[in-house]
């Protein structure tokens, strides 16, 4: 399975956080999944690209040139996808992928989970989207979600379409067994 993995390249994060994405990486390469991801060295990224490589799984990285002046490539890839922007960047993960994970991140990973999860809502694509909540780091997204669908903003189902996981094993247990069937409209529009 080509699982995309989304994160911060941030080099300021814990070093718990950084280690347990590492270890997602090596248990990714351990079951034979390939990564697909943002290129970059640092960060979840990095980790999550060290955890592959050191465990003999194969690599996709995807990412814009002009990040190529800040040399934050991985640099060992088995596939490396330059691109001109960043959305052409997240079609080309999208477009490669069987499966989506989000790690702690910023903003930008804050773009990628909404747009993919989104895409999801709408019926757009059926792959399995699961969060891995390290340390707690997305319980305030988790609340966020159900305040929506209390709200009325969202339904329980269009929110039941990405999964929060605290261990890399359940996270990709649930990836591995997914069978899910892409959502219509009005099905997202009704509350359950």
């Amino acid at each position: 399975m080509n699982i995309c993995v989304y994160g911060a390249a941030s080099t300021e994060i814990e070093k718990s956080t950084v280690e347990k994405t590492e270890q997602l990486g090596a248990l990714m390469a351990e079951r034979g999944h390939t990564l697909v991801f943002g290129g970059g060295k640092n960060g979840m990224m990095g980790a999550v690209a060290r955890g592959v490589h050191g465990n003999g799984g194969k690599i996709i990285g995807i990412a814009p040139t002009f990040f190529d002046s800040y040399g934050v490539y991985f640099e060992h890839c088995d596939e490396f996808i330059s691109t001109e922007t960043m959305r052409e960047r997240k079609q080309i993960m999208e477009d490669k992928s069987d499966a989506f994970v989000v790690t702690p991140g910023g903003v930008g990973t804050f773009d990628e989970f909404f747009e993919i999860f989104t895409l999801r809502t709408l019926g757009r694509h059926s792959k399995p989207i699961a969060i891995y909540n390290i340390n707690g780091y997305y319980n305030p997204l988790e609340k966020l979600l159900e305040a929506a669908v209390e709200g009325g903003f969202m339904t329980k189902a269009s929110k039941d379409l990405c999964r929060f996981f605290e261990s890399p094993e359940d996270l990709l247990d649930y990836l591995e067994k997914y069978k899910g069937e892409t959502m219509r409209i009005e099905d997202s529009r009704k509350i359950k």
